[in-house]
């Protein structure tokens, strides 16, 4: 019996799995932008502020509404690279520093924030940092829906929401 049923069941697979339809029509066209990466080295002085202002490459087209991203080369380990993405605090014996960024579709600004005086910080956390700088491609959702018709798309009724007080 359980021979007979193994038999079966691989000329089962065997008779479907050659089984061929006719082609589909074709689908659309693919989107084939993928975000875009480059680095900058950087050097952050009392000179520039501490900050330093990052024009995107002409190779590298950035819209609006794309996303941008900024990562800190933290460390080396066998060869290969260790990122941290900003911003990224450090607690250190002066205070708390914090690299961070903003970003317009023109360029990225990269810049140290900290709680002490940044005459004090060391070259380890101001000299010859690599940074790199993603550009996510993405668009302005065309939906614009009040909040009780986003709650009822996602089927959500308001009256199970809890508002916390501030």
């Amino acid at each position: 019996m359980k021979n007979l049923f193994l038999l079966l069941a691989i000329s089962t697979s065997i008779i479907f799995s050659s089984c061929e339809g006719p082609q589909g029509p074709p689908g659309p066209p693919g989107f084939d932008n993928l975000g875009q990466v480059f680095e900058a080295n950087i050097t952050f002085t009392e000179g520039n502020d501490y900050s330093r202002l990052v024009t995107y490459p002409s190779n590298v087209v950035v819209y609006e509404s794309d996303a941008v991203l900024v990562y800190l080369l933290e460390d080396v380990v066998n060869g290969v690279d260790v990122w941290s993405q900003l911003p990224q605090t450090y607690f250190l014996n002066q205070g708390t520093l914090l690299y961070t960024f903003d970003h317009t579709f023109l360029d990225v600004n990269i810049f140290l924030d900290t709680n002490f005086n940044l005459n004090t910080l060391g070259s380890d956390f101001t000299d010859d940092l690599i940074f790199r700088i993603a550009v996510l491609p993405a668009e302005y959702a065309n939906a614009d829906l009040s909040m009780d018709e986003l709650m009822s798309n996602l089927q959500i009724e308001t009256s199970d929401i809890e508002i916390l007080p501030n």
